[in-house]
């Protein structure tokens, strides 16, 4: 099958467009992370303002003891927290490439699937081994991008699972290490 220039042309401009929304999602992510960075500055620059008054009040070491600890465990959590919300802008923007790299693959197989479908009714007689053999390549990268995507699908399930857990016990282990030093004071 022959491809025409305005066949070519729409092809390159599906391509033009596809490149410009990843480009704009990939800025959006880019954006969320800014306005992310700018939220946990402002808040620091607030909280240490206030940790600096506070620890300028203390009387004593025992006073001082119970500040420290009362500092411990919000900043473990406000660490568990960026450190979800670093992950959701990025498994949201992934999410969104994977979805249009999604399309654009399905795409790309039923232009190819319908090149095949078109060079099996032109082909010349004798030629149904080759056009066996390439309807089976065909069939084998498109099985073969199914067991990636399945697999790299369950990889990032398992990579989500772990963030979680970890980010629990951390968070737990800090309100334990603050209850003890409660105890202690």
């Amino acid at each position: 099958m022959n491809f025409t220039p305005e066949q070519m042309i729409a092809a390159h401009k599906a391509n033009v467009e596809t490149l410009f929304g990843l480009t704009h999602k990939a800025f959006e992510g880019v954006e969320k992370l800014v306005e992310l960075n700018l939220q946990v500055a402002k808040a620091s620059l607030i909280e240490v303002a206030e940790a600096t008054k506070a620890a300028m009040s203390v009387k004593d070491a025992q006073e001082l003891l119970a500040l420290q600890t009362s500092l411990l465990q919000p900043s473990a959590e406000k660490a568990a927290a960026y450190s979800r919300h670093l992950y959701d802008i990025a498994a949201s923007t992934n999410a969104e490439v994977t979805k249009v790299a999604e399309s654009t693959l399905a795409d790309t197989q039923k232009k190819m699937l319908s090149v095949v479908d078109n060079a099996v009714k032109n082909a010349p007689a004798g030629s149904e081994n080759a056009v066996a053999l390439v309807k089976s390549a065909v069939a084998a990268a498109n099985n073969a991008y199914e067991s990636v995507h399945k697999a790299a699908r369950q990889a990032a399930e398992v990579a989500e699972a772990n963030f979680t857990a970890i980010t629990n016990t951390a968070v737990k282990a800090s309100q334990a290490a603050g209850k003890t030093a409660k105890r202690a004071a």
